[in-house]
């Protein structure tokens, strides 16, 4: 995993528009998306839009299902994430990890969970998730598609 590459703040489904970036000598794979080389994808699922639709604690370390009211992505939680099984359907929850691209068109995309935050109490982030992924695509990854730098 390279952290020096930025987790993208997005919406599930502009997941399915990202490629396999090109590879180099020494680079762990990627995906490219907006003209930007990423690995890790940062979402973040609304209870008023989507939730956490389904929690399987039978497979592994953990599987959930989440929908952020653009499409539903499956979750690999790591076992620390999982232990006590705590994420329940219903809640807001902000996710970063990594993009695994589907293997197939039927395939969910999915995420291996590097961090998983209950924002459930805290209500007023869901209004303004909507604004920081806007943001960020008009001031980082559409000026940086377009190959003029990002604005000042």
């Amino acid at each position: 995993m390279d952290y020096s590459l930025a987790a993208l703040k997005l919406f599930a489904s502009q997941l399915a528009g990202s490629t396999t970036a090109p590879s180099s000598e020494g680079s762990s794979p990627a995906q490219m998306l907006f003209g930007i080389r990423f690995q890790r994808a940062w979402i973040q699922v609304p209870s008023s839009q989507g939730v956490v639709v389904r929690a399987d604690y039978s497979v592994g370390d953990g599987r959930l299902f989440v929908d952020d009211g653009s499409c539903v992505t499956e979750l690999m939680l790591r076992p620390e994430d999982a232990k006590g099984q705590p994420w329940r359907p219903g809640m807001y929850v902000l996710i970063i990890g990594a993009y695994i691209a589907p293997q197939s068109t039927e395939s969910l995309p999915m995420v291996k969970v590097h961090k998983i935050v209950d924002l459930s109490a805290q209500p007023d982030r869901e209004a303004m998730w909507y604004m920081e992924v806007a943001e960020a695509y008009n001031f980082f990854y559409k000026a940086d598609a377009s190959g003029v730098g990002s604005p000042p």
